[in-house]
């Protein structure tokens, strides 16, 4: 039996700031799916110097960007990736993202705190917290989300509270 594997790297609330820790958060990556406040194509960008990049819109960016969808379902590893921004639940938690979507795993920023919660069947909730400028006495954070052979693990990265570099 073949052994599959596949790194996402999670991003969320970035609002135009791509800190200089995320290249190395996220190498090796296979795909960076970014769940919303982008803040701006620059961020897009420097991702896709990385890897692949899925990314939503949330409530600071332009619903009518072409690049970004309101939401995104995407293949990880033999399981099912749901991501969006979670503004849409009013206050996100992990229970409600469990109630309203499908998906063997769950991503959402918004709230800017870094959770991660497994059900009861084994679905898990992301929020890899917000890598933007600091805010809300929050650590800046990311998660690397890896999938083996069905098997999803998840792990928050902080981010050092550097300046704010702005792209």
């Amino acid at each position: 039996m073949t052994s599959t594997k596949c790194v996402v790297g999670l991003i969320a609330d970035t609002h135009g700031l791509l800190r200089p820790e995320v290249p190395q958060a996220f190498a090796g990556v296979d795909l960076i799916v970014h769940a919303g406040d982008v803040g701006g194509s620059a961020v897009l960008r420097g991702l896709a110097a990385i890897a692949r990049v899925e990314a939503v819109y949330g409530n600071v960016d332009d619903s009518d960007d072409p690049v970004l969808a309101a939401e995104r379902t995407i293949p990880v590893g033999g399981l099912t990736l749901h991501v969006s921004h979670g503004h849409e639940l009013g206050r996100p938690t992990p229970e409600r993202m469990l109630a309203r979507y499908a998906g063997d795993i769950l991503v959402f920023g918004h709230t800017h705190r870094a959770v991660v919660v497994r059900d009861g069947s084994d679905r898990l909730v992301i929020n890899p917290g917000a890598a933007g400028p600091k805010r809300f006495d929050l650590q800046p954070s990311v998660a690397r989300l890896t999938v083996t052979s069905g098997i999803a693990d998840v792990e928050i990265i902080l981010l050092r509270s550097l300046e704010n570099y702005r792209l």
